[in-house]
């Protein structure tokens, strides 16, 4: 209920306004100690003490404990489908060695026509890399809508959250639902709304904010690795409100020392303290050579003016259109709002107007 809360259902990231609170007894920062171990958690279990805290996002006890602060509301599928917007969904095991879940849906011109194939969006969901599901009530409204409005199929996948499972565990998760996707939407696939209604040669890669820079690195290993009878290229990635940082400052990005140092935080926690700010993980500037490799042929880059990572989105489109990639940029720019409004204020006007121009980007795939 608090203004806190509601700028962090619109972002996540945006902890980096707040101080990261320690326990009374110490002052130090995350950045200044290292994160709880299992053998630190054996000497000093107190269980209420409070190692660190990113506000409104997580919180880590002595004891090892998480408590995530935010992200944690469900909502079920609807296997028959939402009166809504005639969605129907439901929650598969996309590969069951690697314990990687997803939440499918199926729009109502899959009924229509039963022959056929749509487009295949594999959508990863936002929250710094540490909180929300795909059964969150923010991702399964915008699922559903994407769904209904491309039409496509939607597969939402559900990954490891840091801090438990600090990144890579996220992108090695998503690579993983990728290759269990292209698989399944082969004749005889294991999942038959994929088998019966997915078209393996539209297949799109997208997300916001954690989830958009998980596209993007997914992108970036498909073209490296490829897919064993698949290849390595996407038909597109959609990167929506993208979250990329870096240690300096680019364009109008803010200069404020306390400012900045949350979002590094944020950072510091998500990769376990292992990674540094200008890894290409979270700047892709650092790696020029893999823009230009990218495993796609478009990409769309969606960003909003009072977006905190909007001089990144600009700069990072920039980069992708002059590196001699060869493929398709699209860039959309909203103004006025902020980081991923269109989940906070999904019937707003501008909303509207992102999703009709993923739905479109995902139709020309």
């Amino acid at each position: 209920g608090s203004s806190a809360v509601a700028v962090f259902l619109v972002a996540p990231l945006a902890a980096l306004l707040l101080q990261i609170r320690i326990t009374a007894s110490s002052a130090v920062t995350t950045s200044q100690r290292s994160l709880p171990t299992a053998a630190t958690a054996a000497m000093d279990d107190p269980g209420s003490e409070i190692e660190y805290e990113i506000p409104a996002v997580v919180r880590v006890h002595k004891s090892g404990r998480v408590v995530r602060l935010n992200g944690t509301d469900t909502v079920p599928p609807s296997p028959c489908g939402d009166p809504a917007n005639g969605v129907s969904s439901k929650d598969v095991v996309l590969d069951p060695a690697a314990n990687i879940s997803a939440r499918l849906y199926l729009p109502a011109a899959a009924a229509a026509e039963p022959g056929k194939k749509l487009p295949v969006v594999v959508f990863f969901h936002g929250g710094a890399f540490m909180i929300h599901t795909t059964a969150s009530p923010l991702y399964h409204k915008y699922a559903a809508s994407l769904a209904a409005a491309a039409p496509a199929v939607v597969i939402s996948v559900d990954y490891r959250l840091a801090p438990e499972h600090p990144v890579p565990a996220a992108y090695e998760d998503a690579f993983a639902a990728l290759k269990a996707v292209v698989s399944s939407c082969r004749p005889g696939g294991a999942e038959p709304w994929l088998a019966a209604h997915g078209d393996a040669s539209r297949v799109v890669l997208a997300g916001d904010s954690a989830g958009a820079n998980m596209a993007h690195r997914t992108a970036v290993r498909l073209r490296k690795e490829r897919i064993e009878g698949y290849g390595d290229k996407v038909s597109g990635i959609a990167l929506l409100h993208t979250y990329f940082w870096g240690k300096e400052p680019v364009g109008g990005e803010p200069t404020d020392a306390a400012l900045r140092g949350g979002i590094d935080q944020v950072w510091h926690v998500a990769c376990g303290g292992k990674l540094g700010l200008d890894h290409p993980y979270i700047n892709p500037a650092a790696s020029p050579e893999e823009l230009s490799q990218l495993g796609c042929v478009r990409v769309l880059v969606a960003t909003a003016e009072n977006c905190w990572f909007v001089e990144r989105s600009r700069a990072y489109a920039a980069r992708v259109k002059a590196c001699g990639w060869g493929g398709e940029l699209e860039f959309y720019e909203t103004n006025a709002d902020g980081h991923v409004y269109f989940l906070l204020k999904p019937d707003c006007e501008n909303a509207a107007k992102e999703l009709a121009v993923v739905a479109d980007f995902v139709r020309r795939c």
